[in-house]
């Protein structure tokens, strides 16, 4: 059983997103348009055995190098999940994760709004911490999701495209 932040309750889920067997801690996985859930990605991590759960929540800042940013927009390539799976099961091989999830989102996004919601459990809060920052930095590495900023002035740019 898994307890969300707000104190309910919800049940391991059987598959992951793609459809992976119980005993794959890759849980979710998600390249997708519609608003992110940090519950849902939270509830996919629960683990009895897990000490830690570490979560990152990346959100949409108001500016970028001093300059006042009005929105975003995130594009993906077709292959985008595939390789958000490849750096999961990397990060999943390299810690003792019990469970994995990462959603990113794509289209139109306004400052404040969740744009990457990642979560990892292990056994330890250290092992958490450790897995989940690699995850997240792996993903903005190596996913091939790409940030348009359009700024306050008109003007805009295309930023971290792998």
């Amino acid at each position: 059983m898994t307890h969300l932040p707000d104190g309910s309750a919800s049940a391991p889920s059987a598959s992951t997103a793609s459809g992976a067997p119980d005993d794959d801690p890759i849980r979710l996985l998600a390249v997708r348009e519609e608003p992110l859930s940090l519950d849902e990605v939270y509830a996919e991590v629960g683990d009895d055995a897990a000490g830690g759960i570490a979560l990152f929540v990346g959100t949409v800042r108001d500016h970028d190098g001093g300059r006042p940013v009005t929105f975003l927009h995130y594009s993906a390539h077709p292959g985008a999940g595939a390789e958000l799976r490849r750096v999961a099961e990397k990060v999943a091989a390299d810690f003792p994760v019990r469970a994995l999830a990462a959603v990113h989102r794509t289209g139109r996004l306004a400052v404040g709004e969740v744009a990457v919601v990642a979560a990892v459990s292990c056994p330890h809060r250290a092992q958490a911490f450790a897995a989940c920052e690699r995850l997240v930095e792996d993903l903005k590495h190596e996913v091939p999701v790409w940030k348009h900023q359009f700024f306050a002035d008109g003007d805009e740019e295309w930023v971290g495209a792998c």
